[in-house]
């Protein structure tokens, strides 16, 4: 038999027993028709199986239209208990504290159960990417908008089932929406825009295989500080059957990029990707460190078949040269146990357009803070060219983000100071996220272009997963 519904209310991180579930079905009407409005709590969040650290990020913030009681349904465990005390953490500090009141069933059937109950119109998803897609699938079938952490798909079995997701979505009236948070990142939208104005771009070049017209690499790391504390992963985080290798996990977010902006607003198409070489390796980790960030005391069973040595090899590493739409591009993910004291994870980006190359560095150099370099390659017009850019910069780009001053630092080499208030972080990116979002439940809508090209940027991920094992 099923387990008999058994709810709890999750208040200061204790899981006291409270009235069982709430919530109708919806009717068919409610499936398949837009009803947001922007009101006030109207948006009520189920959150299923959290088990990723960016599920309760989601949450660091609150919302006018979300409703503050969340549904949470989940298996009893370490994932819900630490996703339970980070929203807590919330709820409690000093400044700003939020006011969720987090409902929790935990019953095996946590899925049907949800999709039975349908207490929330909204659910979010981030965990266990083994088993996302198919909780991504049901919500569609159910009618029920889906907001999901990335990625929405680890493998090419994966990306098949998430094309039929896309599909009940559309039968069934819902938003499936991917959480992009590195779109607001303040360095990539200056690249992005300064992209779009010829008299300083030029057009994007086609680039060639050792120097594509458009590169992301990031380099991140597995013990990391989230909220100010020590960032506590889950086991399964490292089983590549259940996290997904680092070529489909992190590059989702430098695939999207690409294509956001190389072609913006542009929809996208599988026939438009043409993967050329992929390769993959593992970051080795011994057992000390895999205690530290996981407060176990040993490898499960499950990693067995990953160990050498008496090292987990973990496969998060990974590169990949495709062209989009006859442009060359490249894609390049590493993880490091542990940044060294004082940097953190950084990211590089270089767009090739034909008057000048835009630079995003974040290395010692920059003090490990991301920073916009406008490099011309052009030796005739470099007057005009300086003043179109700083017309860009000082006045166009500026427009939208007050403060922004373009600095010269040598003949042809330009930098852009940004003021402070426009470098929030990667945890604010996700209240960021979820505004624009909410904005397109209100819609009804999602912008055309931005199904196509999240099928077209999974369709990319998990051909490179493909290309590299071969």
């Amino acid at each position: 038999m099923k387990n008999l519904s058994h709810y709890s209310l999750i208040l200061l991180v204790t899981v006291t027993a409270a009235c069982a579930g709430s919530g109708q079905k919806a009717t068919e009407t409610e499936k398949t028709q837009s009803t947001f409005t922007g009101a006030k709590g109207e948006v009520k969040l189920m959150t299923l199986d959290p088990g990723h650290f960016h599920a309760a990020l989601v949450q660091k913030t609150m919302y006018e239209q979300v409703d503050p009681t969340v549904f949470v349904y989940a298996p009893e465990g370490s994932d819900l208990q630490d996703h339970l005390a980070r929203i807590d953490g919330f709820n409690t500090r000093e400044m700003d504290p939020t006011s969720w009141v987090e409902k929790v069933y935990t019953g095996a059937d946590y899925l049907d159960k949800m999709l039975a109950e349908k207490p929330g119109n909204v659910m979010m998803v981030s965990g266990n990417n083994a088993k996302k897609t198919e909780y991504i699938k049901a919500a569609a079938d159910a009618g029920i908008h889906i907001f999901a952490d990335k990625p929405m798909a680890i493998n090419t079995g994966d990306f098949a089932l998430l094309e039929q997701a896309f599909q009940s979505a559309a039968a069934n009236g819902v938003l499936l929406y991917d959480i992009m948070t590195e779109r607001h990142e303040i360095t990539t939208i200056i690249q992005r825009e300064l992209s779009k104005v010829p008299e300083v771009f030029g057009v994007l070049q086609e680039g060639t295989p050792d120097e594509p017209a458009i590169t992301k690499e990031s380099v991140h790391h597995i013990f990391k500080y989230v909220a100010g504390n020590p960032l506590k992963r889950p086991d399964w985080f490292f089983d590549t059957e259940q996290q997904g290798e680092g070529i489909v996990d992190v590059t989702t977010h430098l695939v999207d990029l690409i294509q956001w902006e190389a072609f913006p607003e542009q929809p996208l198409q599988k026939s438009d990707v043409e993967m050329l070489k992929a390769s993959r390796w593992p970051t080795e980790m011994t057992l000390d460190q895999f205690k530290k960030v996981t407060q176990l005391d040993d490898f499960p069973t499950f990693l067995q078949k990953d160990i050498v040595d008496g090292k987990l090899h973990y496969f998060c590493n990974g590169e990949f040269t495709y062209k989009l739409k006859g442009k060359y591009a490249k894609v390049s993910v590493i993880w490091n146990f542990e940044a060294p004291e004082g940097t953190g994870d950084t990211h590089y980006s270089i767009m090739r357009g034909s008057l000048c190359d835009v630079v995003i560095k974040q290395g010692a150099e920059e003090n490990y803070l991301p920073t916009v370099y406008i490099r011309a390659t052009i030796d005739e017009g470099l007057e005009t060219f300086e003043g179109g850019l700083s017309k860009a910069i000082n006045q166009d780009i500026a427009t939208m983000y007050p403060g922004l001053k373009l600095v010269k630092l040598e003949d042809k080499l330009w930098t852009v100071e940004i003021p402070n208030q426009y470098k929030v972080g990667h945890e604010a990116h996700f209240g960021q996220v979820t505004e624009k979002y909410l904005r397109y439940l209100k819609w009804g809508k999602l912008p055309e272009w931005e199904v196509p090209n999240m099928i077209t940027k999974y369709y990319t991920t998990t051909k490179a997963l493909e290309v590299a094992k071969q």
